[in-house]
């Protein structure tokens, strides 16, 4: 029957078998309600009979209906609890590899067989969106959405295109394969970022793209800095220099700011000088406007906190100790809530330079501002330069604002 006829037969039931006159007549439109459950109970007890006569059942549970619990609030949520515990979703089994099972695709978004303007849009939005993200809260929570995205976007390397958007396209992967890179960087996934780098990096000479090139390879270095081979970070930072004359005069500056930081870690000081001055001369000629959109970072705050990072190498020895503490102190200064990583890490440098070169109470009260804006961030490079802070305050343990500080780093770092 359709759902026309079935109401006609139901209001007929009705006619011949009750007295009842008062009942309105039901249409296609009330058996389409029943069928979908938005109805599941329908209130007149006529209504229901003619259902059951018409349609050949005895109860009204045959037909799918069920009679509204009207339940005290305490019961309800009971229920729903035993509910919970029934199902496997308590608290207790939230991470069992059953929950994770839950949410594992069973149909993964289709890769388009050609690729346009659009797509290559949409990946360099999504790039731009998890870099501002790790900008403002590091790269640890959000870092394997950002992997899936990636591994979306790779695929879209084998749609068809035209030569100039795969030019394009290769840029917009690779970027995103850079922001991915520097997540895992961040987290201490230290082969992970290599490989991202390095597919980054593929992508960016594929394209012919210098600029995405000298960025990733600035990457490179900072990486290998941080792990301890400052060697291979001025290696790295040198050949993104190579035909720096392609590159914007804000990029130049980043390069010199990296290849600087490589040579204070080999004691280089007096290249690490210069390398500051290169970078201070290439940024005094910055055009933000000619700049591409990765490269939005590297503000006047950005520069001074990297190069007072370079030179926080040589002043912790003794030299250039004024020159690094006002870089960081204007890093602090003018970084906004979007370079929150990049303040807090700052913060951190300028209490560990204080705390060796001038007053500890002076540093203690830097540190304390700096691991209040280092916690909220999930970042293991912030959390290591707190340890390192807590490091040098050991030698003014006996001074009490030290003291507490140490104690706070301690907890606030545990777990990290």
């Amino acid at each position: 029957m359709t759902r026309q006829e079935l109401a006609e037969l139901v209001n007929a039931w009705i006619y011949e078998n009750t007295e009842a006159t008062n009942i309105a007549e039901i249409d296609a439109n009330y058996v389409g309600k029943l069928e979908q459950g938005k109805i599941r109970w329908p209130q007149d007890e006529h209504r229901r009979a003619a259902l059951r006569g018409t349609l050949g059942v005895d109860t009204d549970s045959e037909l799918g209906f069920r009679r509204p619990r009207r339940e005290h609030r305490h019961e309800d949520n009971v229920d729903r609890q035993q509910f919970l515990r029934t199902t496997g979703v308590g608290a207790a089994s939230m991470g069992s590899a059953r929950i994770i099972d839950m949410f594992a695709f069973t149909e993964p978004t289709p890769v388009p067989p050609v690729v346009g303007a659009s797509e290559v849009a949409e990946v360099r939005a999504a790039a731009q969106a998890f870099g501002s993200w790790d900008a403002r809260y590091g790269g640890g929570f959000v870092r394997e959405a950002v992997m899936a995205q990636l591994r979306f976007a790779v695929q879209l390397l084998n749609a068809r295109c035209s030569e100039r958007t795969r030019a394009e396209l290769l840029s917009a992967v690779g970027y995103l394969g850079h922001v991915t890179g520097f997540m895992a960087f961040d987290a201490y996934a230290h082969d992970d970022a290599r490989r991202m780098f390095r597919f980054a990096l593929g992508c960016a000479e594929d394209a012919g793209d210098w600029h995405l090139r000298a960025k990733i390879l600035s990457s490179m270095a900072r990486q290998a800095i941080w792990c301890g081979d400052p060697d291979s970070g001025l290696t790295f930072s040198e050949m993104a220099l190579v035909r720096c004359d392609r590159l914007a005069a804000t990029e130049q500056a980043m390069l010199h700011t990296a290849r600087a930081r490589a040579l204070g870690k080999l004691q280089r000081f007096q290249e690490t000088a210069m390398a500051v001055g290169n970078a201070d001369e290439a940024f005094g000629h910055a055009e933000p406007a000619n700049d591409p959109p990765w490269m939005a970072y590297y503000d006047a705050a950005q520069h001074a906190g990297d190069t007072g990072h370079a030179l926080w190498e040589l002043a912790i020895q003794g030299r250039f100790i004024t020159d690094a503490t006002t870089r960081l102190d204007m890093a602090v200064r003018g970084h906004g809530d979007t370079a929150a990583r990049s303040r807090a890490i700052s913060q951190t440098k300028l209490a560990s330079l204080v705390m060796v070169t001038g007053d500890p109470i002076e540093a203690a009260g830097l540190g304390s501002s700096a691991l209040e804006a280092a916690t909220p961030i999930k970042s293991r490079r912030a959390a290591d330069d707190l340890r390192v802070l807590s490091g040098y305050a050991r030698a003014h343990q006996e001074v009490d604002e030290v003291t507490e500080l140490r104690g706070r780093i301690e907890s606030a770092v545990a777990t990290v």
